[in-house]
């Protein structure tokens, strides 16, 4: 008796063109033309960074809920975040407080703040989550985390005990903090930072010197931000009687180092911590082939990327993983990544980017067609190699 295949699909959105469910999609109906009785099982992705709000509501069947907060120059709008059955939520630092609100000329970590993102977590406490995982990538803060801090109750001091705002420019300036006022709710949940960089808070590999130039940083800027986030650490030491200048605490402009200090929260990987939340481990007991895929495949997927933590992760369950990519960097193979048995790129031959994204649902599916009928023939010389007398 021929069972049934069951095939599990787990990608990332193509940014810009594709989302992870309608990759899914995509995949199940070429699958459904070679497999008809086949079962399909789709787990949208995402590694932590844009996208993993829905992501990972969509894949827990839980809710997404808007707020009205603070941008990242305290200007009102609408973010969004995860509610997930079981007291757990998701938030995204970027709803609230990321780059692309601002336009390029409104860029300057000395005037940003995490503001919003803790008062999304402040609505997750207020609606009985305890157990919240903050995305810390996309960020256009260089604060160490004082605005979502502040959000939550903490109070940040010049040396003259007046009372700091808690953005870039303010971290050279904060004297003594008092945390007196911090949500008790706080103290009654567990956090999670999804962080993929392990950048330190401080000096030429950390928050200001690697992010800051993006987030609109001249060269002097930068020098300034570091000089203050020392002092900054220096004040969260004396504070809580311990340094936060480790790996991964220059996250998002330093609020890894925030989520450490004054939510006790624990630093991991992105897609680690998203393949625990949808449960993907047990999404694969009796899958035959897992397909996964993002935008790229280069020197960066085997560094916390959805196709590197999928593979892996089949790897572990004995379940071949292949992935369908937009690109292929040069130099590049599935071999870079573990667990990874093979690549199928969406283009067809070489065409302009520009091309290639203009059609990217239809070069999907082209690619989706490829696999299975590959993957239909070794299903049927399977087959013949088991029955005596065929070849």
């Amino acid at each position: 008796m021929i069972r049934v295949p069951r095939f599990v699909f787990a990608s990332d959105s193509f940014k810009g063109t594709l989302s992870s469910r309608k990759t899914a999609v995509l995949l199940e109906e070429a699958a459904r033309r070679h497999f008809p009785d086949c079962a399909c099982v789709a787990v949208p992705m995402a590694d932590g960074g844009e996208g993993t709000t829905e992501a990972v509501a969509d894949a827990c069947g839980g809710e997404v809920v808007s707020v009205r907060v603070h941008g990242p120059l305290g200007r009102p709008l609408v973010a969004s975040y995860a509610v997930l059955p079981g007291g757990r939520a998701v938030v995204e630092v970027a709803a609230a407080s990321g780059l692309p609100l601002l336009t390029d000329a409104e860029r300057d970590p000395r005037l940003t703040s995490t503001y919003g993102t803790g008062e999304l977590i402040a609505d997750a406490l207020a609606r009985g989550c305890v157990d919240i995982t903050i995305a810390l990538g996309g960020s256009a803060t260089n604060d160490g985390g004082m605005g979502c801090a502040r959000a939550l109750g903490v109070r940040f001091l010049d040396g003259e005990g007046r009372e700091l705002g808690g953005c870039g420019a303010d971290l050279g300036r904060v004297g003594t903090i008092d945390a007196s006022g911090l949500d008790p709710r706080v103290a009654a949940a567990s956090f999670h930072a999804m962080c993929d960089v392990d950048n330190p808070l401080v000096g030429p590999g950390g928050a200001s010197f690697v992010f800051g130039p993006q987030k609109g940083a001249s060269p002097e800027i930068v020098e300034e931000l570091d000089r203050g986030m020392r002092s900054y650490a220096h004040v969260l030491e004396a504070t809580f009687g311990k340094g936060f200048d480790v790996p991964g605490a220059g996250a998002a402009g330093g609020l890894g180092a925030g989520c450490l200090a004054f939510l006790g929260a624990t630093l991991e990987s992105g897609i680690g911590s998203v393949l625990g939340l949808v449960g993907f481990d047990a999404t694969l007991e009796g899958a035959a082939l897992c397909v996964t895929g993002e935008g790229r495949l280069d020197s960066q997927t085997a560094h916390g990327k959805v196709i590197s933590g999928v593979a892996a992760t089949c790897k572990r369950r004995g379940v071949p993983c292949v992935a369908i990519v937009g690109g292929v960097a040069r130099g590049t193979s599935p071999a870079d990544v573990d667990g990874l048995v093979a690549v199928v790129p969406t283009p067809d031959g070489p065409m302009p980017l520009e091309e290639a994204l203009g059609n990217a649902e239809e070069l999907y599916a082209a690619a989706a067609e490829r696999l299975f009928s590959i993957v239909a023939i070794g299903v049927a010389e399977g087959l013949r190699s088991a029955v005596p007398g065929t070849c």
